[in-house]
């Protein structure tokens, strides 16, 4: 494939990312749209590969601006709530105590918790309400055996996954 065909390619399949809603846009379908808007197949495997290589460019691309607002909005909530949530050296704790293991977005978090005698593992949204983050129902709670039986499959449901990806 020449390099005009290429270039072609890659900026037709990056301004279908831009206007795309990611949530609802998969590879396959950015794929079809974009060969729909250049008369080209994109089905072998090399423009296939070339489409893919964009695709995730773009995503890995989108997912550290994304973090980036994420700390940047993070620390200005610290700032406005006068510290409220607590620090001790790396960890981070929220207002009931739950120890915050990672923010998975700027509404979702992954914490541990004390509830009843049981540590369990939280994945859930949050949302704000007069200066405090609450938990929404939207989540789960694990126990610590079902936190090592599911981290314990990861394996798989990354195999899966890939499989998909690689069939769309």
């Amino acid at each position: 494939m020449d390099s005009e065909t290429s270039n072609k390619i890659e900026e037709t399949v990056l301004e279908l990312l831009k206007s795309s809603n990611l949530d609802e846009v998969s590879e396959l379908k950015i794929r079809k749209m974009a060969s729909e808007k250049l008369g080209l197949d994109l089905s072998d495997s090399t423009r296939k590969k070339l489409v893919r290589q964009v695709v995730e460019k773009f995503l890995a691309e989108e997912q550290a601006k994304s973090e980036a607002n994420a700390e940047e909005e993070e620390e200005e909530e610290e700032e406005e709530e006068g510290g409220k949530k607590r620090r001790v050296g790396d960890k981070e704790y929220d207002d009931d105590g739950d120890l915050i293991v990672c923010r998975l977005s700027h509404k979702r978090r992954v914490t541990i918790t004390d509830f009843r005698g049981k540590t369990l593992v939280s994945i859930r949204e949050y949302y704000n309400k007069d200066g405090k983050e609450l938990p929404t129902a939207k989540g789960i709670s694990l126990t610590a055996e079902q936190w090592a039986t599911f981290k314990k499959n990861i394996p798989g449901i990354e195999k899966a996954i890939k499989k998909l990806e690689s069939s769309s």
